[in-house]
């Protein structure tokens, strides 16, 4: 593997930087690299401004908006983005939602949908998992009975991230008979969230954060045009789905840089008489993650490669999903470590946009801990990695 850029490609660089530092607001790149929270107009102001680049469908066919970049420039924009704090795009439209719609949807659906999600006009969320279905996903009971021109909706999904926010929901729904074996009773049905018989009910994590909710079916009706693909095919294009977001879910970009931040917080991290940093165990840690990460980073860059090829992620993107969240993971605990006793104040509202207080410590030591909580579920979304060690041992290993 050639790891020098080409000429064209050190001039792609440099036109991503320029862009970054003229267009990224620098207001919403401080409170990214400071994992503070971003509201819904700041996620839909940086990614109206990518589109209006034409750089929001990074993966996207270039038929239907795509930037067709090859695997190199994709990798650039992603570190680009990362060191220069511009936040990820809110996946469930662009990274999740759409590859199905352009792939199994009929011309009617792209024309009608992708249009406004690669716009980011229109805010979708996933209801895939319910209160009795989570890493066994094929169980799902809510239903979706046909009648006449229509879908009647009856059920309930779980952990809905950004559910209050969207205007769609993108649903895994039961229209086979009981006795059909799941996975082939299973339709991918697109509702209107503005249904009077669709209610979203909040779930505050332990962060203090409302991120996740439940959404409520109570007879809701959607029109059967809203159906992808054919009934009881939807096991397979959510199968589709769930490799695009585990891939997404490796963040290697932002890993790598949380490190390089990781590294200068321990420089000023007292261990002792001595800075953190110079500490032989607490730099072991650090090395062994770096390692882990370059690893993962050339596995993540022969997926991008695949994808680009018009592939979607094979089972490959199971191996970005688990060793991806264990980095993740393996860096917040290193965060918690080298913000000391800094991490121990659990003062949420610090990092609001209202607080006008002194704060206690410094930003990335004293968010440290509320990182902490909020990305031990990065386990678990996305498929369970229990799971996703399953089909590795089946797809990959053939055992």
């Amino acid at each position: 593997m050639n790891l020098n850029f080409t000429a064209q490609e050190k001039d792609f660089q440099q036109e991503v930087q320029q862009f970054l530092q003229e267009k990224l607001p620098k207001d919403i790149a401080e409170k990214t690299k400071n994992a503070l929270h971003l509201s819904k107009d700041e996620c839909n102001q940086w990614q109206k401004i990518l589109y209006k680049q034409g750089w929001a469908g990074v993966n996207w066919p270039v038929e239907h908006g795509g930037t067709g970049w090859t695997p190199t420039q994709k990798y650039i924009f992603a570190n680009e983005c990362a060191k220069a704090g511009g936040p990820d795009v809110i996946p469930f439209g662009l990274k999740m939602v759409a590859p199905v719609v352009y792939t199994f949807g009929n011309e009617e659906q792209k024309q009608r949908f992708l249009p406004d999600v690669l716009a980011s006009n229109v805010w979708w969320c996933q209801g895939y998992s319910e209160p009795g279905s989570g890493s066994d996903l094929a169980s799902v009971r809510t239903t979706a009975v046909k009648e006449g021109d229509e879908y009647v909706v009856n059920g309930t999904k779980t952990w809905t991230t950004l559910g209050q926010h969207a205007d769609w929901i993108f649903c895994l729904v039961r229209t086979g008979e009981p006795s059909v074996k799941n996975q082939e009773a299973i339709s991918f049905l697109l509702i209107n969230m503005n249904d009077p018989k669709i209610t979203v009910s909040p779930i505050i994590t332990i962060d203090g954060r409302h991120e996740v909710n439940e959404v409520h079916f109570d007879n809701a009706r959607v029109p059967a045009i809203n159906l992808i693909g054919e009934e009881g095919e939807g096991w397979t294009y959510a199968k589709v789905l769930l490799t695009h977001e585990r891939t997404g879910i490796a963040r290697v970009a932002i890993s790598k840089d949380r490190l390089v931040q990781l590294k200068t917080l321990a420089q000023t991290s007292p261990d002792g008489d001595n800075k953190l940093i110079e500490d032989a165990i607490f730099a072991q840690k650090v090395a062994q993650v770096e390692i882990d990460l370059l690893a993962l980073e050339y596995t993540e860059l022969r997926t991008l490669s695949a994808i680009s090829t018009g592939q979607a992620p094979g089972p490959e993107s199971s191996i970005l999903k688990i060793v991806g969240t264990q980095i993740i993971q393996a860096i917040d605990e290193l965060y918690v470590e080298a913000a000391g006793y800094y991490a121990m104040p659990f003062v949420p509202h610090q990092f609001n946009d209202d607080f006008d207080g002194q704060s206690i410590g410094p930003d990335m030591a004293t968010n440290s801990t509320l990182r902490y909580f909020n990305n031990r579920k990065a386990s678990i979304y996305g498929g369970s990695n229990e799971i996703q060690t399953n089909i590795i041992s089946k797809a990959v290993l053939g055992l």
